[in-house]
This record gives C-alpha cells, structure tokens and sequence, in this order.
C-alpha cells in the first residue's frame, strides 16, 4: 500500500501543496487531474523520491521511504516525453534498469526481447529510439517501465504527445498490463476522460490540496 501523509511543498514562496492526503492499493489506478503548475508533476516526483517534501512523508508498506532513495524504492516514473536513452537501441533502453539491478547484460537483453515482444515490438529490437513514431516509443517506454516489476507506477501525462485513436488503444494496454502485474497506479493527467478510462478513483489537485471527483 501507497501512503502519502500531509505531503507539503512550496515554490516561489507560495504553498504549491498544502498537506496532500493519499493511500493506493496493490493494481489501484487513481488519477490526480489539474491544470498546469498545479504541483501534479512535483507530486509524482515526491513519491518517486527525485525530490523531497518540506513536510508530511511517503510511506510504502507502512515504512516510511521519504528519505529513501530513489533506486530503493521499486518504483517506475514514465514522464510525458518518455525519457529514453537515445544513444541506445530498443532493446539496451528496455533492459536498462535490468542491468541497473545487477543481472548481467545478456539475461537482462533476453528478458527485454520476451517483454518487447509482448508488446508488438520483436522487430524493433536493434533500432534507434529515433527511428521510432510515438506510439513506438510509448511501448518501449511501457515495457521499460514495466520489466522490473515495480511496486508503484507514476504516470506523469503519458499520452499527450499521441493522436486520439492511438490514446485509446493504449490505455487499455496500460489497464491491462497494470491489472496482470497487480500494481498500485498514480496517474496524473489534465484530461477528464483519459482518467475516466483508466482509473478507478481521481481527484483534482486545487490550491495545493486534493478534491475528490469520483
């Protein structure tokens, strides 16, 4: 279980969050939906553990993990512009976090192949990431994301690069392949019917504190 207690923070002398009160469940997707310079992203970012709280704690497990760094943790941010290494093909991008965690690099580019291929994505293997549309890249991003099985997702406006059919198409992927590996989901997103589609409770972030929407 996710816990967020009295997480506070502020910027520029003003309070961007004032005491954000939060708990999600194993394979829970909640989304958190506001307009921009709301605190969304600086939230994710908190429970990430890229950076600190200047009140309140982050707990997983009931453990507190607010100084824990962010390696530690076993959680997965996928930021909008999907972040990956463009000096490394596909499959060294997948496996990435694999090798970060010790395996060696042979096993982790064999279970990168198996989740790549999962997706769609076997023949993409030993391509640049610039070679790829966004859709590509959006999968590669997933399947980053999702190889080291990670306690806690982050969604931080995952598809908003991407046309409208192929939105669609991929947040049922993401509900599906959060629901198989049982993982607690933040979603933070500025578009109502993407939270619709996805989660199972949301809130908006006003003022620097959360109101429930459903």
């Amino acid at each position: 279980m996710l816990e967020l207690r009295n997480v506070c923070k502020m910027w520029q002398a003003r309070v961007l969050l004032g005491g954000v009160n939060l708990v999600l469940q194993p394979g829970e997707v909640v989304a958190i939906l506001g307009p921009s310079g709301s605190g969304k992203s600086t939230l994710l970012k908190m429970v990430a553990g890229l950076e600190s709280p200047d009140g309140g704690a982050v707990y997983w497990g009931g453990q507190d993990i607010t100084a824990m760094a962010p390696e530690r943790r076993g959680f997965a941010l996928m930021f909008q512009d999907f972040a990956l290494f463009a000096h490394l093909d596909v499959q060294d991008n997948v496996a990435f976090g694999l090798v970060e965690q010790g395996l060696r690099r042979a096993a982790a580019r064999a279970q990168a192949c198996d989740m790549l291929g999962r997706f769609g994505m076997a023949a993409f293997v030993h391509r640049r990431v610039a070679q790829l549309s966004g859709g590509e890249q959006q999968r590669v991003a997933l399947a980053r994301a999702l190889i080291t099985r990670p306690h806690v997702l982050l969604l931080d406006e995952p598809f908003s690069a991407l046309d409208a059919q192929l939105r669609v198409q991929l947040r049922a992927e993401f509900v599906q392949r959060i629901a198989e590996r049982n993982m607690a989901t933040l979603l933070v997103t500025h578009d109502e019917g993407e939270a619709r589609a996805m989660a199972t409770r949301a809130y908006a972030l006003r003022d620097g504190v959360l109101q429930v929407l459903w």
